[in-house]
């Protein structure tokens, strides 16, 4: 008998130990487009890469989906894309929006591109993705129709060539009596005007006796809602609402950029609305909290050219409040902005960052019923916010250029778009009981 050398005798090893490994883990099925990946793009990418849509592509089919296979890896992989610029290592992770796509999901586009992008058996493919008609409101379904009062602004013509405009005109609300608002949206009238529409402001006008509200805010009580690329709408949560009262006006602060061919549009405010004999407890606040000191309004902001600076600003919450939502809004150089939380007992709670900041994409991110930060009175909310007027920052048009605070989008700002629900004392602790309870039977479930 031949005696084996010790190299065929590593080979036999190798083949039994071979043998004794289920064959799904040496042979892992490698992902394909049709049973893999698809699937992913339905539920978070086509809703904006469609035919006729914002996306400059359409990712609906593998045809379309092939050419870009590389580039999806890296903006997947870099987190550019879905558009979901929170902060992963700090702060609170937990929102009812949440469109960025899990480390699993993004660890399978890059393996199916390494791969060669395989297209896959057609017959694992999903369902098409169903989507309303443009003409439907986001909330239809939801709320059984269309808003039960819907505002129109006047018409604006955007010329095709142009600097940017801001239109404001002011329009009855033509209600005769005081109602709550369970959910609102904004949105150009048209697909058209969409491409034009940078951003949305709705402004209510109305009467309002003196410490109604009991924040801080440096805009005003009158804010209902602010909509940018990205956003769909807001809902209040259970037993909450915003009032608008009788005989109120909307004033619309719309900025327009021209798009290359002159576009007429409105904007339309849709509003859902509480039963008249079934009134919300508790009143909610938009307020545009700024991270500059001294207010919105002071714009003492100075960004030197070829520097990183860095801004910060505090508000003192005078009642107890629950923090429904965290939007950063700032300009071109726009950087990171962080909004944290100090308690009275002078501790600290970081609740939400962005740090990398995208200015075509003003996402919302809205705190789940769980993790909405339950603030008691005499808490600071700072906010700190930083800009790159460097070459490093992407979108910089210029960074030989000093940059000041002001309304054109090569300007500078700095605030968040916040919503706060306010309680009394009472309602407080029962709301802050009640959260302790759900959390810890959630913790007794295993998280489930």
């Amino acid at each position: 008998m031949k005696r084996l050398t010790g190299f065929h005798a590593m080979i036999l090893m190798a083949l039994a130990v071979t043998m004794l490994i289920p064959t799904n883990v040496v042979a892992q099925e490698s992902p394909t487009y049709t049973k893999d990946i698809a699937p992913i793009f339905r539920e978070k990418c086509e809703v904006c890469h469609r035919p006729g849509y914002i996306a400059p592509m359409s990712l609906q089919t593998y045809q379309e989906v092939r050419p870009w296979a590389r580039s999806i890896k890296n903006r997947v992989e870099a987190r550019q894309m879905p558009p979901w610029h929170i902060d992963q290592n700090v702060g609170i992770q937990d929102f009812d929006n949440d469109r960025s796509l899990s480390r699993e999901q993004i660890a399978l586009v890059g393996q199916w591109v390494d791969n060669g992008s395989p297209r896959g058996n057609p017959a694992d493919l999903p369902e098409p993705a169903v989507f309303a008609d443009d003409d439907v409101w986001n909330f239809a379904e939801l709320f059984g129709g269309a808003p039960d009062l819907i505002i129109h602004s006047t018409p604006y013509t955007t010329p095709a060539v142009a600097q940017d405009r801001w239109w404001k005109p002011e329009v009855p609300t033509g209600l005769t009596e005081d109602r709550w608002i369970k959910a609102i949206e904004i949105r150009p009238s048209t697909v058209d005007g969409r491409r034009v529409t940078h951003h949305a402001l709705a402004i209510l006008q109305q009467e309002e006796e003196d410490g109604a509200l009991g924040a801080a805010s440096d805009v005003g009580p009158g804010l209902l809602m602010e909509w940018a690329v990205g956003k769909q709408g807001e809902i209040m949560r259970e037993n909450s609402g915003k009032l608008i009262k009788a005989d109120s006006s909307i004033i619309f602060d719309i900025h327009y950029h021209a798009v290359g061919e002159e576009i007429t549009d409105t904007v339309e405010l849709g509003l859902y609305l509480y039963p008249k004999d079934a009134p919300p407890k508790h009143r909610q606040v938009l307020s545009a909290f700024s991270s500059i000191e001294g207010g919105s309004f002071g714009k003492f902001l100075s960004i030197p050219p070829n520097q990183v600076t860095a801004t910060e600003y505090h508000h003192v919450l005078k009642q107890n409040g629950r923090v429904e939502n965290y939007q950063p809004h700032m300009h071109l150089r726009g950087q990171g902005m962080q909004m944290t939380a100090i308690l009275p007992d002078g501790s600290t709670r970081v609740l939400s960052r962005v740090s990398d900041f995208n200015f075509n994409w003003h996402n919302n991110y809205v705190y789940s019923d769980l993790s909405a930060p339950l603030l008691p009175k005499g808490t600071v909310l700072q906010f700190k916010s930083w800009y790159d007027n460097t070459t490093a920052k992407r979108s910089n048009p210029d960074p030989n250029q000093w940059v000041g605070y002001g309304d054109r989008t090569v300007d500078e700002m700095g605030h968040a778009w916040v919503n706060i629900t306010y309680f009394d004392d009472e309602d407080f602790e029962a709301t802050v009981a009640e959260r302790e309870q759900l959390l810890a039977a959630n913790d007794d479930d295993g998280g489930q």
